[in-house]
């Protein structure tokens, strides 16, 4: 069973393990360090902790750390949307975690912050990403042309969202 949980109940050094790795770097924004050390990962818990980075989770099977998963609500004139993000450790790849996952973050936006539209933006070399969030009931809303520079490649950006109408 996948749960999310309080970010502050991530332990330190699974979370530096599983974030230290070039493939999961690969499909997230820069600010995502790598490698990713153990400073990295105290500092990731202690804002996240804060609220400075939206709504952050530990993404949890069982008892063990699998992920992290956020929503970040958006401001002024787009308030009603939130944009979720979320990686899942790579031992744990392939097996529906991250589905799960993105369906418990768009429940809590829904339900717990009332928000009417969820959002993705997904690097288009990530075909998994894309199929966890169709299989999500996410659709394909834009496709941003050469809009991403990742480890010097230009990328396209796909566009996945989900209303609650």
């Amino acid at each position: 069973m996948i749960y999310l949980k309080n970010i502050s109940l991530i332990p330190v050094a699974d979370l530096q393990r599983l974030a230290d790795n070039s493939a999961v770097a690969q499909n997230l924004r820069d600010v995502f360090p790598n490698p990713y050390l153990l400073e990295d990962a105290q500092q990731f818990i202690e804002l996240a902790g804060k609220g400075l980075m939206g709504h952050v989770f530990g993404i949890f099977e069982e008892d063990t750390f699998i992920g992290v998963g956020s929503i970040v609500p958006q401001q002024d004139v787009y308030k009603n949307n939130g944009e979720i993000g979320y990686w899942i450790g790579e031992p744990y790849w392939g097996r529906g975690f991250g589905s799960k996952a993105v369906e418990l973050l768009t429940s809590y936006a829904f339900n717990e912050l009332k928000l009417i539209r969820v959002f993705a933006g997904v690097f288009q070399n990530n075909t998994a990403s894309t199929k966890v969030l169709e299989k999500s009931g996410y659709e394909l809303e834009a496709v941003l042309k050469s809009s991403i520079v990742k480890n010097g490649v230009i990328l396209d950006e796909y566009l996945y969202s989900l209303l609650n109408l």
